[in-house]
């Protein structure tokens, strides 16, 4: 059995987020203790709230050194939400800030006349995706003002074996990432936890992965 840390850093939501990997299978703890998180099977990085604030409260925690050597070994890190957002260079929501530079690029508003986004959407997944592994035409729960809008493999100057493969998802004129995998690092801006049977077998699938 898989054990995940769910990284307890002051988000919210994640009661939902542990009861859904409970029921794929996971063991899960909700903790930010710094052995825990280097020593789980698998790191999940929830994330709700302004940008800012979430990278202020992950620093507060130590998060940016952990998720640093847990990928340096190659063990798993998923982020959702903000929690993907901050694996990017930097943000636009109110002011720019910093992310954790994972992958490059910017966080943006999304160019619609209605935001948030809020609602279900199709994610269109990139080929050969493992995530989306049986769930490839299926809707996804979104809650989000902003997203990354460029394709991290593209941005990246190809010194990567692997370049990250990106799923996508359109609201108004914005076609914005929706999910990234990237050998040990992955994240969804959707809330798989909220996505009903599609989000499980999502969550399935990162779990089988580890």
């Amino acid at each position: 059995m898989a054990r995940i840390v769910v990284l307890d850093y002051g988000s919210g939501n994640v009661r939902s987020a542990c009861r859904a990997l409970e029921r794929v299978g996971a063991r899960v703890e909700l903790t930010a203790d710094a052995d825990a998180v280097l020593g789980a099977d698998g790191l999940f990085v929830p994330g709700v709230g302004a940008f800012a604030a979430v990278m202020a409260q992950l620093r507060a925690v130590d998060a940016p050194r952990l998720i640093d050597r847990r990928l340096a070994g190659g063990r798993p890190v998923m982020g959702v939400c903000v929690g993907l957002q901050v694996m990017f260079e930097r943000s636009a929501e109110k002011g720019e800030h910093e992310g954790l530079g994972q992958w490059p690029g910017r966080v943006l508003l999304l160019d619609a006349p209605v935001v948030p986004h809020m609602g279900w959407s199709r994610v269109e997944a990139g080929e050969g995706s493992v995530l989306f592994r049986g769930v490839e035409d299926q809707r996804f729960y979104f809650v989000h003002s902003y997203a990354a809008v460029d394709d991290p493999a593209a941005l990246l100057d190809g010194g990567r074996t692997t370049p990250p493969l990106t799923s996508w998802a359109v609201h108004g004129a914005s076609r914005f990432v929706a999910a990234v995998e990237n050998g040990p690092l992955c994240g969804t801006q959707f809330h798989p936890e909220k996505s009903g049977d599609a989000g499980l077998t999502l969550l399935e699938n990162w779990i089988a992965s580890l």
